[in-house]
């Protein structure tokens, strides 16, 4: 079933996989797929639960700290502990990994929203049962987690006895041995307040630092009992329920989470206040607002492939996966591991801009919105950095950040990639392309862009008639600290002439004036803007008519990568980053990149070129590379490369072919295997001129259907055998470009061409 994942492991391995897998979220609360029970001495388990944002600081720690290194950083904290419920037949406890299990499966339902655990058990003194697990993390009412269990006794079962538990005792989970993992600070919250109030346990934690409060408030309810119980502890409170053994018994649980960064300083109270609202809501409630919520995201979102379950399996669970894990208010965003794990910390990246934000841009703009309203938001912070990173002007967005303070220790990959401020002006502009949001220019984008391109105009200078970008870092991160990266100059070329064209769009509209007076902006520096950007140096390799990825680049020495051991990858684990800087050798796609954002920067004989060479020396030791060769390998009629390169995007974290799913899912490259359907095999581009399409079907598919939204259209795009039907089912009519041809489409009117030209 390509709308359910189904998962019956319970080796230590699969499990800790299996909690990111069937990990629940909505954008603001996350929750792991943990057992509510607990796992067996000796097993690992990575019991989380967060809020987005949610963050302690913690100090850097250097051997040698030089001027502008940052001093802290920001840690996604796991929160208070509502999973608890454990579950005793008479003396025994309940334990998948004792007893015997007659039949057991965990289900992950992405069409209606909510996990479930199936389990037919008898324990070692033969007493047997049938349990149902179901929860739901709500989109209806984000502060929700909801736990429902059913328990049918079935044979030699005299007594049930429940214990359910709200636990503030919590830590961060922690690996040394992994540079994508924290290896410190596991202790960031300490519990500040433990009470029953009315119906009502409640639990209050507070950061060390940064002195922000979560709350919990668990309402619990049962069908009948025969008695109950409640203690509270220092950090807890423990309910118990014992029912007699001859009937089924129901027990449902109502996490409410609350926290200073939405809720303000009565995090209790707002906690309280909402419990009482859904005080008449049972679990089937929820189930049925959930399944509304979906029904009207995948009316929108879905991308349905004919002749693959497997891959339509993958990309329904990874839309679902970045559904569950974006930020839907100005406070947060989307994390590299969205909300179901602690890799990389809960830090945004350009990750966000470059492989997620299409997907919700052309699906579900509003959310698009939300996370660059929360880019702009840390514009402040971002003119801050700019300034202890020396320049005079402008905005340096952080390579990794919660709140908006830079939280990379290591420059040379972090601070250096100076592009995540042409990333993110790149997206503002795209979304104004495909939106015409005038007063989100005019409020909003404007700002952004003339601030980043005042980045560039600083960090740039003009030599021999062209404009350089020296010691920066592009995406490709084993190739550091260079001159005239590619990527960087070719997007903060786009960045200048957009914020000069924005700056004389403005001016004409007389909507500049207020706007130039806050910034101190003035008409020279815009005409410097322009002058940069037309005269941006864009390295190029005359013999092998390819762009150079930097200035030093091609000078190097290739690395072997058919001799490198494979238990040598990925290389950043295996080697200093000083060897690997020395070599041609990329982690990721970056020119490649580039010629994919940006392609009408070169011809084709370039970018086909270009592809060739970068090919062969890429390892994609990155989640982020994949899906771009593929995009760009459907660009060249590589077909069969784009069809390979998409298979290892699709299931990356069901298969864990990276071998760390256990800390979190890959977000970005679930972004991108969107992207490479959406971008590759459909072939869409987003310009100045409108929309166009280049479709190529894989030959092994049957069908390829999928909506996108563009100017206040919905439009519907179905490919077959060989053909491809444009419909716009919403909105007015639209003329789009369908292989170099313009093609005008009139509501409810489907339009049927041949699927090449």
């Amino acid at each position: 079933m390509t709308w359910k994942l189904t998962k019956s492991e319970l080796d230590n391995q699969s499990l800790l996989v299996n909690e990111s897998l069937l990990s629940l979220g909505n954008g603001y609360l996350g929750v792991r797929g943990n057992f509510e029970e607990g796992y067996h001495e000796g097993y690992k388990s990575i019991r989380g639960t967060y809020i987005n944002a949610f963050h302690d600081e913690t100090e850097i720690t250097y051997g040698e700290k030089l001027y502008a290194f940052p001093d802290t950083q920001q840690k996604l904290v796991n929160i208070i502990d509502g999973q608890g419920v454990y579950i005793y037949l008479d003396d025994e406890r309940f334990s998948l990994f004792e007893g015997e299990i007659l039949d057991f499966e965990r289900n992950l339902h992405v069409n209606t929203g909510f996990a479930e655990r199936i389990i037919h058990w008898k324990s070692p003194k033969g007493k047997e049962v049938k349990l149902h697990f179901r929860r739901i993390v709500s989109f209806e009412t984000k502060e929700l987690f909801a736990i429902d269990v059913s328990v049918e006794p079935v044979q030699n079962v005299e007594q049930i006895k429940i214990i359910s538990t709200v636990e503030g005792d919590v830590s961060n989970y922690v690996d040394k041995n992994d540079p994508r993992v924290a290896s410190g600070h596991a202790k960031r919250l300490h519990v500040t307040e433990v009470k029953k109030q009315e119906d009502y346990s409640i639990v209050k934690d507070t950061t060390y630092v940064t002195n922000l409060e979560v709350a919990c408030a668990t309402a619990t309810r049962v069908n009948r009992s025969n008695s109950y119980e409640c203690h509270v502890t220092d950090t807890g409170v423990e309910e118990e329920y014992v029912f007699a053994g001859s009937e089924i018994v129901r027990f449902t649980k109502f996490n409410v989470y609350t926290d200073t960064l939405r809720h303000g300083k009565t995090v209790i109270e707002q906690a309280v206040s909402i419990q009482d609202k859904l005080a008449n809501r049972t679990f089937e409630d929820l189930l049925q607002a959930q399944q509304q919520y979906l029904d009207h995201f995948w009316s929108k979102s879905d991308i349905e492939i004919e002749g693959d379950d497997k891959l339509q399996e993958g990309i329904r669970f990874n839309l679902y996966q970045l559904l569950q894990s974006v930020g839907k208010d100005s406070v947060s965003n989307i994390a590299a591991k969205g909300l179901s794990g602690e890799g990389y910390e809960g830090h945004y990246f350009w990750d966000t801009e470059i492989y997620m934000f299409p997907v919700f841009l052309m699906t579900n703009p509003e959310i698009a919105k939300q996370l660059l309203l929360h880019r702009y938001s840390i514009l402040d912070s971002a003119r801050e950095r700019a300034k202890e990173m020396g320049h005079r002007k402008g905005a340096l967005y952080p390579w990794r950040t919660i709140t908006g303070g830079e939280s990379s220790a290591f420059f040379p990959a972090g601070t250096a990639q100076y592009h995540i401020s042409a990333d993110i002006a790149y997206s503002f502009i795209q979304y104004y392309l495909v939106t015409k949001d005038e007063a989100f220019l005019q409020e909003y984008m404007a700002e952004v862009l003339f601030e980043t391109a005042r980045l560039w105009s600083d960090t740039g200078h003009m030599l021999d008639g062209q404009f350089r970008i020296d010691d920066v870092t592009g995406p490709d991160e084993y190739t550091c600290i260079v001159n005239n990266n590619y990527y960087t100059n070719v997007m903060a070329k786009h960045n200048l002439l957009w914020a000069a064209k924005l700056y004389r769009k403005l001016k004409e509209k007389g909507a500049l004036d207020q706007l130039a007076e806050r910034l101190d902006l003035s008409e020279q520096e815009a005409k410097e803007w322009q002058e940069a950007g037309e005269n941006m140096y864009l390295p190029y390799d005359e013999s092998r008519k390819i762009n150079a990825q930097d200035d030093s680049f091609l000078k190097k020495e290739r690395w072997d990568l058919e001799n490198t051991p494979k238990d040598k990858f990925p290389l950043l684990l295996n080697y200093h980053p000083l060897t690997l800087y020395r070599y041609q050798v990329c982690k990721q796609a970056d020119t490649v990149l580039a010629h994919f954002l940006l392609e009408d920067e070169q011809d084709e004989e370039t970018i086909k070129s270009s592809y060739d060479y970068y090919e062969q020396i890429t390892t994609h030791d990155s989640s982020l590379s994949y899906c771009v060769f593929s995009i760009m390998g459907s660009k060249l009629g590589y077909d069969e490369k784009a069809y390979a390169y998409f298979n290892e995007t699709a299931r990356l974290d069901l298969d864990n072919t990276h071998g760390n799913t256990k800390d979190g899912l890959h977000m970005a490259n679930m972004g991108g295997t969107w992207l490479a359907i959406v971008f590759g095999f459909a072939g869409l581009r987003v310009k100045e001129s409108g929309i166009s399409l280049q479709p190529t079907l894989p030959k092994k598919w049957k069908s390829l259907k999928f909506h996108l939204q563009y100017q206040g259209r919905l439009l519907q795009i179905r490919m077959e055998n060989d053909t491809i039907t444009y419909l716009v089912e919403e909105g007015e009519a639209l003329t789009i470009t369908h292989h170099g041809q313009f093609v005008t489409l009139e509501r409810g009117e489907s339009v049927v061409l041949k699927l090449r030209a």
